[in-house]
């Protein structure tokens, strides 16, 4: 790679549990992730080194000269790894405080708590408050501490970081698609009926670039609340774009043209300059990366 010195640590965990187990279930097991997800990571860290880590023999993997050269000294790194996490794990269970974090309602509701169990096991004393709301909050005005939206905030004073460039895809009822009919393309896509997410003349262009042209008369429901106009589509109103986790998830919904590329969308973590002298902050702020990024 260009430097050395910078890697990507998930890259060599990722690698040290597949040498360690011997293969890449064993391996993601180990680190709760799945194969292809490890699969990618490694692939990664071996075009950074410009070297084979594995080989694949049969339905097995070989560990090559190469990666027993690297396993040594990724050996160290990770017993230094697991020192400094069971050091900040004891810091963490000290913190205490509240931390308020805003987010929309959907992320809120449908995201969030899987991360919110993870603070609260490594931080029980800290207080969450969470303000569901579509509206950017001023952090500056100290209305919360860590906002998480999906366009960079434009205050010089503010900390922002891109945690994720997520997926999403548009979402209908099976009961709606066995109504309407399923699209076969944009141009089918463009007859049907949408749901609104509050402001429907930032929605429809939104869509243009992608060459779906809706109109008004497309919007014949919505709400300014994420989770009641997600209802909606869920009930069978209508067609609404949704985050892959959440619409995936969802029963009784199927995602509309399959075969589309995805919605692409930014996810930004931003806060104030306390992130470099609150403990808590720092740690939820972190948190919430690493939560983003996996």
């Amino acid at each position: 790679m260009d430097d050395p010195r910078k890697f990507d640590w998930n890259h060599i965990r990722a690698f040290l549990a597949t040498a360690e187990t011997g293969s890449l279930s064993a391996a993601a097991r180990r680190l709760d992730q799945t194969q292809p997800t490890l699969s990618r990571q490694i692939a990664a860290l071996e075009s950074d080194l410009g070297v084979m880590l594995f080989e694949r023999i049969g339905r097995s993997l070989q560990i090559t000269t190469a990666g027993i050269e690297l396993l040594e000294h990724t050996r160290t790194m990770g017993a230094a790894a697991d020192r400094i996490a069971l050091a900040a794990s004891g810091q963490a269970q000290s913190i205490e405080g509240q931390v308020r974090i805003t987010a929309s309602d959907v992320m809120s509701a449908y995201i969030l708590p899987d991360l919110l169990r993870e603070i609260r096991a490594q931080a029980p004393k800290l207080r969450i408050d969470v303000i569901a709301a579509n509206d950017i909050r001023d952090l500056m005005r100290r209305e919360a501490d860590i906002a998480i939206r999906h366009v960079r905030p434009d205050q010089p004073d503010l900390i922002a970081k891109l945690v994720q460039e997520a997926d999403g895809h548009f979402y209908a009822a099976t009961a709606y698609l066995n109504r309407a009919g399923r699209p076969k393309s944009l141009s089918d896509l463009s007859r049907h009926e949408f749901i609104s997410f509050g402001d429907t003349a930032q929605m429809i262009a939104y869509f243009e670039p992608i060459g779906l042209r809706l109109t008004e008369e497309n919007f014949r429901l919505g709400s300014q609340n994420g989770i009641v106009s997600w209802e909606f589509a869920r009930q069978g109103f209508g067609i609404a774009p949704m985050s892959e986790p959440v619409g995936d998830a969802t029963p009784g919904m199927e995602r509309v043209l399959p075969d589309m590329e995805p919605l692409r969308f930014p996810i930004w973590l931003t806060t104030h300059r306390e992130l470099h002298t609150s403990r808590r902050i720092r740690l939820v702020f972190d948190l919430l990366a690493d939560f983003f990024a996996n």
